[in-house]
């Protein structure tokens, strides 16, 4: 085998996808069956879509795109033209890891090791290559990258949120900045075919730092969804995960082996969204493999926009904290 990717989200899948063009022959293994749920607000940008070379129209399953976002902040609310697009992650990532076109094994992946100059895991799977593309928690990062790219405390975020079937009124997608004292905000996502994706997301460190549990804003975030009259819905379960926004650290390859997407930590510092640096990190790492490039992030951009208003996103989220923090790992 030439490479072994280690997680079939967008960033597995898109790295698998170019290395079959480029006539690599490589495997997939995911400790989930596909398709699989995922936890995700599921907005997909322009440069995302591009990346991708996905056409809309062809794709088969719910896509919804806004031409403007809703902005709320305490005192005033803005509807900045700015188009995206949602679609839901069960759909999504299936959607692309079968147009990958590579074989994919159900396995959750326990031991990495180096021997004669491949990669050996679990003692069945051997590679020359190794892509670590399984999120936060990814296995590969936490054997061989964990040392050389500790995690930032500062960057780190939680959420809670939960999607559901929901027979939507407004199909504008709303997002709520620091309501309440919120480290950061809320989001109201419809979906096609009459889903509804809702949620919450803060810097954990602020949370802890107050001694408040993400579920407190979860309460008084759907409450307020209720009394306003756009979500009414009483079997709310919500779950959560966690991930980190892009820090100053770039070392994401070494040895023929290479992390991408969440397992980076990529999500932008203005608006938190992942999807589509970890898109772009899939591409360029299958670039780097295919041509026997250096692999590097630095033209992924760290912010989602441009101008004052990310500065202000950036410095409010990160808590006025410089960019070099001490770095923490965290478990």
């Amino acid at each position: 085998m030439d490479v072994i990717i280690v997680g079939g989200g967008p960033a597995g899948s898109t790295c698998a996808w170019k290395l079959r063009e480029a006539g690599f022959e490589t495997l997939v293994l995911d400790r989930a069956a596909f398709p699989r749920t995922k936890l995700c607000a599921g907005w997909v940008t322009p440069d995302a879509v591009d990346d991708l070379q996905l056409d809309p129209n062809q794709y088969p399953f719910s896509w919804m795109t806004f031409d403007r976002l809703h902005l709320h902040w305490t005192v005033f609310t803005a509807r900045p033209r700015a188009m995206q697009h949602s679609i839901r992650r069960v759909e999504f990532d299936d959607f692309l890891l079968r147009r990958a076109g590579v074989p994919v094994l159900q396995h959750k992946v326990r031991d990495i090791r180096s021997n004669g100059g491949d990669y050996v895991v679990d003692g069945q799977f051997r590679s020359r290559y190794l892509v670590g593309a399984g999120g936060t928690s990814c296995p590969v990062y936490r054997t061989l990258f964990r040392e050389h790219r500790p995690r930032n405390r500062w960057q780190q975020t939680v959420t809670a949120e939960q999607e559901f079937a929901y027979d939507w009124k407004d199909p504008a997608c709303h997002l709520w900045f620091f309501q309440d004292g919120l480290p950061g905000y809320a989001w109201y996502v419809p979906k096609a075919n009459g889903f509804l994706n809702v949620g919450v997301g803060a810097m954990a460190n602020q949370l802890k730092r107050r001694h408040e549990p993400i579920q407190t804003y979860w309460h008084s975030f759907t409450a307020r969804l209720r009394n306003s009259g756009l979500v009414r819905f009483d079997s709310y379960n919500p779950t959560g995960y966690s991930y980190y926004l892009r820090d100053s650290n770039d070392v994401v390859s070494r040895d023929n082996a290479c992390i991408i997407g969440d397992a980076v930590g990529l999500a932008t510092r203005d608006m938190c969204e992942g999807i589509g640096p970890a898109i772009r990190s899939g591409l360029l790492a299958a670039r780097s493999i295919a041509n026997g490039e250096d692999y590097s992030i630095s033209e992924i951009s760290k912010f989602s926009g441009n101008g004052l208003a990310s500065k202000i996103l950036e410095r409010r989220f990160l808590n006025c904290r410089p960019r070099d923090s001490l770095t923490v790992e965290q478990p």
